[in-house]
């Protein structure tokens, strides 16, 4: 089995099956995919908080791509083994105007930098909070069946932005074949994440991932399927406090959750509401606790309390 290496020179922000392969490989090689940071280059190390007003939405999601798998056939699924991600040092993640679950509590752009190192995701000079390193790609999918470009943004039956955090080194995915070759492409590497993204980043960074490609033939699925090794790290000793909001809709039960989780972190931790806020989208967990007492739904924000040092 062979094992190549993609660079990040060329990438394309939609997809779209009339791509032209980067890469042709058989079932069972492994690619070095180098994926450039969710921005594509507007956010850096040395951004403030003003880059994210003039933000441009067109190139989001950078993807390096797309890969041909000889064999691949619509109704086939594509196996993709997540065997390691690399980051370099860097992440962000931010409160951006009109985007996330919170977007009418927070109008105004707030930008956090990450520091990572091979103890974890450092939150910052003055806070005793390091996440553990627990990367993925939030971004994986295939050619669609429909023509045309399609943006990155939404989740979709070929993949695209799913945003899944136990997709992390020792998983596997399956992705239903649309066109043939599957057409891979990947992107919107996250060095950590809560379930749910709530403030629409993850702690985003660039990275090399390496992945294992093979063909499960005349699979069928509808939709994509995963394994993921369990538990993840960040379950321990430390435990969970989370809180919780119900009512008949699963949406505002959501936002409620993290508003009383963004006030916990104020009154114990000292931290601002954006801080707070984008914390949550790096580290908090949202679950479904009740859906069986209609219309009484609840949902719980999880946070770890291993974060804090």
């Amino acid at each position: 089995m062979a094992e190549y290496h993609l660079d990040d020179s060329v990438v394309h922000a939609s997809w779209d099956n009339a791509l032209e392969p980067r890469l042709r490989i058989a079932p069972g090689d492994t690619v070095i995919f180098e994926c450039r940071e969710a921005s594509d280059g507007q956010i850096t190390p040395d951004s403030t908080a003003e880059a994210l007003a003039s933000l441009d939405f067109d190139p989001i999601h950078p993807l390096t791509g797309p890969v041909y798998v000889e064999g691949a056939e619509p109704g086939d699924a594509l196996q993709v083994e997540i065997l390691d991600l690399q980051h370099k040092g860097w992440g962000w993640n931010a409160v951006i105007p009109g985007f996330g679950l919170l977007a009418e509590d927070f109008p105004d752009p707030y930008l956090h930098h990450w520091r990572l190192d091979g103890e974890g995701c450092h939150f910052g000079e003055g806070f005793t909070i390091r996440l553990p390193y627990e990367p993925f790609c939030g971004v994986m999918g295939v050619g669609p069946a429909e023509p045309g470009a399609l943006d990155t943004i939404p989740p979709r039956a070929n993949g695209g932005n799913i945003d899944i955090r136990g997709l992390v080194p020792g998983a596997t995915l399956w992705l239903p074949v649309w066109t043939p070759g599957a057409l891979f492409s990947t992107a919107d590497c996250h060095a950590a994440q809560g379930d749910g993204e709530v403030s629409g980043t993850g702690i985003e960074t660039p990275m090399s991932v390496r992945l294992r490609f093979n063909l499960v033939k005349k699979a069928n699925l509808r939709e994509l399927q995963f394994r993921t090794p369990s538990p993840l790290t960040r379950t321990d000793s430390h435990g969970y406090f989370a809180t919780t909001a119900h009512g008949p809709d699963m949406y505002v039960n959501a936002q409620n959750a993290v508003r009383y989780m963004i006030e916990y972190l104020g009154r114990e931790y000292g931290l601002s509401p954006s801080q707070a806020y984008v914390l949550c989208s790096a580290a908090v967990d949202l679950k479904i606790s009740e859906i069986v007492d209609a219309p009484n739904w609840i949902v719980s924000a999880y946070l770890p309390l291993s974060i804090f040092k």
